[in-house]
């Protein structure tokens, strides 16, 4: 008989679905999870972006007496949910929200709807829920269950750490202490799901974890140069017709490159909380409506926008964690259909965050820090990025059997793998001798016997240890420490901050240890401005032709007497190792060349390029020429204006709002490209004759223009500004 009960209801909850929602099948694991909050379980549901969770409430909001209370973070969202509701029945105070946006009369009709039994999801921001008010109305009130959504709001180890998602649990108790709690999240490691259940207080709560792999998603990170908007451009035309979001850390750069999107032909709107609810509800729907195919957006954009056709989304700047990465990605792609995640890379993004996060108070920065550090180790990695972000949740993947196991740029393009047993039981041998104590910064240092105060108070530096991996560099170590992560040899404590530990499959290794395949992380240069790199292959598009290029840059710069640097920079030559430019007009999109440039020295470049190209019957790349939104060349007209007026650099640096060092970057991407500046006046005032003559000498003798070579060669007796400024002089007198 009992069987007979379960059937029924397994019949009820698909004719209620059917009802509501007109779906007959239930996703993944929504059956089991409605199921149990019917029988008025505590729950907690872990299930990634797109896998259907708000049904997990709303369906048994619709099936029972009384009305669920969702508490939501975000005003956008709930409007959204509601919305939605809304649009599955025919009568309008089904679904409600109660926050500081209503009027007194539309709180009025609110109450009105829940006391007459209408009102069956009601949405609430934690704020709402410490209004007395509004607590003396709901304790008056027939209440089905609590649901919490983006529940990781409630830990601080969470990437959408929310103060008032704590007090919570006060606050159900003051309602009904034997109400059921149903929380939700679509991103959270192991760490942030205990503090969930603990801070709820629903340790008996029965957990429904969804797998996190999206196999329909491909992952892939590229280097950021100076050219990404260009990189973005043809990346969105590539994919012309499709939809796509393009996410941006500052409002300013999500309105500049939208602007620059549509000069260029693409179809964009920019979102952020900056614009009011008007404009932004105007842009969101344009997007959803198909008017626009891109929208270039802060992360205040897309929760709860359920687009089931979001083709690509693209991080112009990389995110703080690895949990905003998953979810922001996770809009890619909802139908199962193809979803292509592309991240642009550099370290200086990174070191912009950190600097970000030096004002908050010592925790916090501690917690961002560890949190950013994932980031990196998940950019710079060779290996399976699908693999290394599941592990981050908790989650073991076979990177060669799995669903899903080749749709990442590493795996399609794999490194070289080398043995590193010896290092690992090197490695295992410090994380012990050290007791345990050091972060992975620490744990390299020992190994390469470097010290600091840490390794000194430690006395770390008089074990036998210390010193031990000193034949190989730090980016080898980092390397092996993520891969041993990875493999279960050790692993990484997150409330004390990332410090590292032996596991026991680590202490077993050590008594016997195995052949251990290690691959070498990509080595993304502090510059990263410098790396122009093709789509294709993660490299120069043309090896062959870059060493050609450069053989032909060695036998002009002779004939001409000048150092090859002067002729075109080795990014310059890149791209053409790219591009394939066959004519002049085509030579002034490369970077780092203006038309000055292409008209002295790419005559020779272009012809052998051209034979090169119908020699090889190659197709080159659609021709690609970026247009500027005029803000740029405004900045680079200003300055060679005020250059030409001899004003201090100071002022044209204050004028503009820019600090020396980004007045500086502008000056050599003006005379990079082949236009001239005096800076006589200036570089008289910093350097003497003597000083001048030295550095010019080194400069004509030199075979590159690299500042790091040029700082070591005279170790220390300039600083780096002065060179730099030094060798705009040279460059502008030598090669314009």
């Amino acid at each position: 008989m009992a069987k007979d009960k379960k059937v029924l209801k397994e019949t009820d909850l698909h004719a209620s679905l059917k009802k509501h929602f007109g779906f007959s099948e239930f996703k993944g694991l929504q059956q089991a999870v409605i199921t149990n909050i019917l029988e008025r379980n505590n729950t907690f549901a872990i299930m990634p972006t797109g896998g259907g969770k708000s049904l997990c409430y709303q369906l048994p909001a619709l099936m029972q007496d009384g009305t669920a209370i969702v508490v939501s973070p975000l005003i956008a969202l709930m409007k959204n949910q509601v919305d939605a509701i809304r649009g599955v029945s025919d009568q309008f105070g089904i679904a409600h929200v109660l926050n500081s946006s209503l009027t007194k009369t539309e709180v009025r009709q609110v109450k009105e709807d829940i006391t007459n039994g209408i009102t069956k999801l009601l949405y609430v921001a934690p704020e709402s829920l410490t209004k007395e008010d509004y607590i003396d109305f709901l304790q008056s009130v027939k209440l089905s269950f609590i649901a919490v959504d983006e529940a990781h709001c409630i830990s601080e180890w969470g990437h959408d750490f929310r103060p008032e998602y704590r007090n919570l649990r006060t606050i159900v108790n003051r309602l009904d202490d034997d109400i059921p709690i149903i929380a939700l999240t679509a991103t959270a490691t192991p760490k942030v799901q205990e503090d969930i259940i603990k801070n709820l207080g629903i340790t008996d709560a029965q957990t429904y974890k969804a797998s996190f792999n999206r196999p329909n998603l491909f992952y892939e990170v590229r280097p950021k140069t100076a050219n990404v908007d260009s990189d973005i451009i043809r990346f969105v035309k590539k994919n012309a017709g499709k939809s796509g979001i393009i996410y941006c850390l500052s409002r300013k750069r999500v309105e500049e490159l939208a602007q620059v999107l549509q000069v260029n032909g693409v179809s964009a709107v920019p979102y952020h909380a900056g614009f009011d609810a008007k404009t932004r509800s105007k842009y969101q729907d344009m997007f959803l409506m198909e008017d626009v195919d891109v929208v270039v957006a802060t992360i205040a954009f897309g929760m709860g926008i359920d687009k089931p056709d979001v083709r690509f989304v693209i991080h112009h700047d990389i995110p703080k964690s690895i949990e905003s990465y998953y979810q922001e990605t996770g809009r890619a792609g909802r139908d199962d259909g193809e979803g292509h995640c592309l991240a642009f890379y550099s370290y200086k993004d990174i070191e912009k965050l950190e600097k970000f996060m030096s004002n908050k108070p010592v925790a916090e920065q501690e917690i961002g820090n560890a949190l950013l550090q994932e980031v990196v180790a998940y950019a710079e990695t060779s290996m399976s990025r699908r693999k290394f972000m599941l592990h981050y949740f908790g989650e073991e993947f076979d990177e060669i059997n799995g669903e899903g196991a080749d749709m990442d740029d590493n795996t399609r393009n794999p490194k070289e793998k080398q043995e590193a047993k010896e290092n690992v039981v090197k490695l295992i041998k410090v994380v012990k001798a050290t007791h345990e104590k050091f972060k992975s910064k620490e744990i390299v240092r020992t190994l390469l016997g470097k010290v600091n105060a840490l390794i000194t108070s430690h006395k770390t530096d008089e074990k036998p240890e210390f010193g031990s991996g000193a034949d190989k560099d730090k980016g080898y170590w980092m390397a092996l420490i993520r891969q041993t992560l990875v493999a279960g040899l050790l692993k990484k404590e997150i409330e004390q901050y990332g410090i590292l530990h032996v596991t026991e499959r680590g202490e077993a290794y050590l008594k016997a240890p195995e052949s251990f395949m290690m691959t070498m992380d990509h080595a993304y240069s502090k510059e990263g401005n410098d790396a122009i790199v093709s789509a294709a292959k993660g490299g120069v598009a043309d090896e062959n032709l870059l060493k050609r290029l450069k053989e032909l840059r060695k036998s002009q710069a002779h004939k001409l007497g000048v150092p090859p640097f002067v002729v075109f920079q080795d990014p310059s030559l890149e791209d053409m190792a790219t591009k394939y430019p066959i004519s002049q007009e085509e030579l002034t999109n490369i970077y780092g060349v203006g038309e000055g440039k292409a008209r002295k020295y790419g005559r020779p470049f272009v012809d052998f390029i051209s034979r090169y190209v119908e020699e090889n019957e190659i197709i080159r790349p659609d021709d690609l020429v970026v247009k500027s939104t005029g803000a740029n060349s405004a900045l680079k007209l200003y300055i060679i204006q005020n250059v030409d007026r001899k004003l201090p650099l100071s002022d044209i640096a204050s004028a503009k709002g820019i600090e020396i060092s980004q007045l500086l970057k502008e000056m050599e991407q003006i005379v990079f490209s082949g236009t001239k500046l005096n800076l006589d006046y200036w570089i008289d005032e910093v350097l003497d004759e003597d000083q001048q003559e030295e550095i010019h000498d080194y400069f004509l003798e030199a075979e590159t223009d690299d500042l790091e070579e040029a700082m070591k060669e005279f170790d220390g007796d300039y600083e780096d500004e002065e060179l730099r400024l030094y060798r705009l002089k040279f460059i502008s007198e030598v090669a314009n």
